[in-house]
This record gives C-alpha cells, sequence and structure tokens, in this order.
C-alpha cells in the first residue's frame, strides 16, 4: 500500500515538471525570435531594398570589399567603376552604401 502511493507521488511531480519544461522551451523559442530572428529579417529586407532601388551614380561597397560606382543597372546585374575599370557584379554581390558603412563604424 504504502509503495503504491509513493508512486502515485512520484508521477504527480514528474508531470508537473513537463509542463514546466514546455513553458521553459517556449520562453527560449520567444527570446531567439526576437533577438536572433526579427534582426537578421529586418537587416534582409533592407539589404533588399537597398539593391532594388540602386541607381546610375550611387557608391556601392561589395561583399568582396570593391568600393566603386553604379554606371550602368539591370534586372540581375550591375556595372560598376572603380579606379578606371569596369566590373559587372551581380545585385546580391552589393552589400552597402558607403555612408552606411562610416554611420556603422561611428556608433
Amino acid at each position: 500500500m504504502n509503495q503504491s502511493i509513493i508512486l502515485l507521488q512520484d508521477a504527480s511531480a514528474q508531470q508537473g515538471g513537463g509542463v514546466q519544461t514546455l513553458i521553459m522551451f517556449g520562453l527560449i523559442a520567444v527570446v531567439f525570435y526576437f533577438f536572433m530572428i526579427r534582426p537578421q529579417m529586418k537587416r534582409n529586407k533592407e539589404t533588399r531594398k537597398f539593391r532594388e532601388s540602386l541607381a546610375v551614380g550611387d557608391k556601392i561597397i561589395t561583399a568582396g570589399g570593391i568600393h566603386g560606382k553604379v554606371l550602368e543597372v539591370s534586372d540581375t546585374t550591375v556595372l560598376i567603376t572603380s579606379e578606371g575599370t569596369k566590373l559587372r557584379l551581380e545585385k546580391n554581390s552589393i552589400v552597402m552604401n558607403p555612408e552606411d558603412a562610416l554611420g556603422n563604424q561611428q556608433k
């Protein structure tokens, strides 16, 4: 008889722990969303908007670190010049505007 009461108490203690574990995992997921996923989605949206708004004469920086000025824009490629050299690049390789890079260094 005593053994069955002890077993019932252990079972009820384990069930309460399961709910607490689920709540903890839920809180961790919320923290990950607000501190990691949401800011990354925001940066991706800003980068996409920047690439779509490229115009002739804009100054850019590529992912490889090349600084240049836009000469021509098409659907997927951009023609830039850097110190007299012309390069045709994919829009996806353009990372930022040099003015934005300076602003990030000052923060």
